[in-house]
């Protein structure tokens, strides 16, 4: 045995098919592309989603919503919450960091408080954004609110 007579091994590799070398080929005529139709012709290329004239799916299929890039998303939390928190931890002053570092609020979220429940104590809040009914019930105690 010697370099001169080394070949692959019986089945490892394939002849490529020679396409449109004529009719002694075994291949000739329409070079294994069947008869007429875009699909015979070169250049072909369909489009994204087409699905042979049948309506597309993207087309068939309803849309719907729109996503308004300029809105402003609150993480709410109620007074009876605040309250709750106030108690356990006894505190007089709620802020965002506070309510982070109780893992109430996450780190970029904005705060809106919310009127649920009732305050028992004096408590100076300070938040985003308010309902109406939360700054009644923080003020009517005596507490303040400030926005930030």
């Amino acid at each position: 045995m010697d370099l001169s007579n080394l070949k692959p091994a019986d089945g490892a590799t394939k002849t490529d098919k020679r396409i449109g070398r004529g009719q002694g080929s075994g291949r000739g005529g329409t070079s294994t592309r069947g008869h007429k139709g875009a699909k015979s012709r070169s250049g072909y290329k369909h489009k994204r989603g087409f699905e042979g004239g049948q309506m597309p799916l993207f087309r068939r299929v309803p849309k719907g919503g729109f996503r308004n890039i300029n809105r402003v998303e609150y993480t709410g939390l109620n007074i009876d919450v605040l309250e709750k928190l106030a108690e356990t931890r006894n505190l007089t002053v709620i802020t965002p960091e506070i309510l982070r570092e109780n893992g109430l609020l996450g780190k970029n979220d904005l705060l809106k408080i919310l009127g649920r429940g009732e305050l028992k104590a004096k408590m100076d809040v300070t938040a985003n954004a308010f309902s109406a009914k939360a700054i009644q019930a923080i003020e009517s105690v005596g507490g303040t609110v400030t926005k930030l």
